[in-house]
Parts: C-alpha cells; structure tokens; sequence
C-alpha cells in the first residue's frame, strides 16, 4: 500500500543561506523520481517540497540585511519558474 502523504508544517529559516528541512519520505520521492520510479505521490511530494521548502517560493522573502534578502528571492525565483511550468498550457506553446 501506498504512503500517503501528510500535512506538515513549514517554518521559516533562521537565514535565508540556512539548508531547509526535510523528513525521510522527501529523501525517498527524491530519490525514486531521480530513478524513474517514483509513485504519484511521491511526484507530488518531491515538487511540492522543492516548491515551497526548498524554494521558498511562497514566503515573505525580506531579511534583515540585503545578502540573506537577495538569497531568498534567487531561491524564490527558482521556486516561481518551476510554478510557471507547471501552470502553463503546454497545448498553446509555439513549437520551434
């Protein structure tokens, strides 16, 4: 049977330049997607981690001095292009 996942809660990083927290199963649905086996859920796992963990794509992203700001909005950015992709309609892209 298949795990499911769960709903955790997302804290904020002392310092923007500070590694991001993860738990086993974000290791695992890392890990089986880098291998082409990853379950649907561990798709949605891995995406939705880098996302919002990894990225920080949806936190405030002002600290208190400009080098951990400017980190956190190129990690941000990061997290807004991967967004980007999986929103577009990829039926009305110009083919080149």
């Amino acid at each position: 049977m298949a795990e499911q996942p769960r709903a955790r809660k997302v804290a904020r990083a002392r310092s923007s330049a500070m590694p991001v927290d993860y738990e086993p199963a974000d290791v695992l649905a890392w890990q089986a997607l880098q291998r082409g086996e990853a379950e649907p859920y561990q798709q949605k796992r891995a995406i939705k981690w880098l996302v919002e963990q990894a990225a920080g794509t949806y936190e405030f992203q002002f600290y208190p001095t400009d080098r951990e700001t400017s980190f956190s909005l190129g990690r941000a950015f990061v997290g807004q292009q991967v967004v980007k992709m999986l929103n577009l309609d990829a039926t009305k892209l110009q083919r080149v």
